[in-house]
């Protein structure tokens, strides 16, 4: 082992270029595969936080103008009429419906939009309470059952409309699902040119070195001894580079996520360096492993042992 480490050392100092060459293209195409796994961590984080928390809205007519159907009459629902509908979603949607919340328009009016639009200005107009609509909020136990709740409000006299706030989400999480995808295929990309590469550079050591290897052969050395300096080259430059993705993944993550997005925007779950120290062992091992198993079969087929 002694004699297979320093075969290894030697050849690092002799093969620097090289090795600066396979560790650049690791760090690069691990950069990526690092990158896109945070990224699916960080959808399913966003979709487990808001999913939980999105409720069906149920807008009841307001008084005056609608273009719904069903708010023909320009009036909005008398509170029996109100109260009517919350008995329909209880006694016909029992199993899909874990909590319904009635939102007056004075309530909506301070607790939202007054928050939102400061003053009720909105649009160069100032907004009171009597502009607002009375709704209902459906907290359901399953946030995919939405569409049985629209089918039996929708079209019932004093429902304007019947809107699940996936909808507002769903476009974001898709535009990050693509994202992630076209991470996805770069780091693959760029691992077939790092496999490639390596195989290439490990081929070129063992050429310059193919007079010591028949030597070695020759007075009896294993095949294991042979390959195994230039298997521990690959390992070394793909550990060098693994461990660079690592730290600039963890650089990226710290100063753009954690104190900058996480900082703005307060209403959204971020990862963190957890999640990059979950993430960098199996990057590490991954690397490695692809790195060694390309010279491996590269050393085969060249060095014919």
């Amino acid at each position: 082992m002694r004699f297979i480490l320093s075969e290894t050392f030697t050849s690092i100092k002799r093969n620097l270029s090289m090795l600066i060459s396979v560790t650049l293209v690791t760090f690069i195409s691990f950069v990526f595969i690092g990158a896109s796994a945070l990224l699916q961590v960080q959808v399913n984080k966003a979709q487990a936080q808001w999913y939980d928390r999105v409720e069906v809205v149920v807008y009841l007519c307001p008084d005056g103008t609608s273009t719904a159907p069903t708010c023909s009459s320009g009036k909005a629902p008398t509170q029996e009429e109100t109260a009517q509908i919350i008995t329909t979603i209880h006694n016909q949607l029992a199993k899909s419906v874990q909590k319904v919340t009635y939102v007056s328009r004075e309530q909506f009016f301070k607790q939202t939009f007054v928050k939102q639009y400061p003053g009720g200005v909105y649009q160069g107009r100032t907004l009171t309470a009597s502009d607002m609509q009375d709704s209902l909020r459906i907290k359901l136990k399953d946030a995919s059952k939405y569409q049985e709740v629209a089918q039996v409000l929708s079209g019932r006299d004093g429902v304007e409309e019947v809107v699940d706030q996936r909808q507002i989400f769903e476009p974001v999480f898709a535009v990050l699902d693509s994202a992630t995808v076209v991470t996805v295929v770069l780091a693959v990309v760029m691992v077939v040119v790092a496999i490639l590469l390596t195989s290439t550079t490990i081929r070129l050591s063992a050429a310059n070195r193919r007079e010591q290897t028949q030597i070695e052969r020759l007075v009896g050395a294993s095949n294991s001894t042979i390959r195994l300096p230039f298997i521990f080259e690959s390992g070394f430059a793909a550990l060098l580079g693994s461990l660079l993705a690592c730290a600039a993944l963890a650089t990226l993550v710290k100063v753009f996520v954690t104190d900058w997005l996480a900082q703005n925007v307060l209403w959204l779950n971020f990862i963190d360096l957890r999640n990059v120290a979950l993430i960098s062992p199996v990057l590490i091992i991954l690397a490695v492993a692809i790195s060694a198993s390309a010279s491996a079969i590269s050393l085969r087929r060249y060095l014919k042992v």
